[in-house]
């Protein structure tokens, strides 16, 4: 019968982590993950035109709402 787990290696968790930094890494771009959401046909129209007067993909305009709501929390 085969092992289900596998036990933990002790020399692969870090050391100390109170000396270390935060890096930046200005050329790296974020991923996205697709989800499924489902919302009221109303409200998806009425996000798709305000979308279309913006010039913008609805899916696009849906993202920038949300993460203005998240930058004013």
């Amino acid at each position: 019968m085969k092992k289900l787990y596998v036990k933990e290696d002790s020399s692969r968790r870090p050391g100390d982590l109170s000396r270390g930094a935060f890096v930046a890494f200005p050329r790296l771009k974020p991923t996205s993950t697709a989800i499924s959401l489902r919302l009221p046909s109303m409200v998806l129209t009425r996000l798709k035109v305000e979308a279309h007067r913006r010039g913008l993909p609805y899916q696009a305009h849906i993202k920038a709402i949300l993460a203005d709501s998240l930058a004013k929390r």
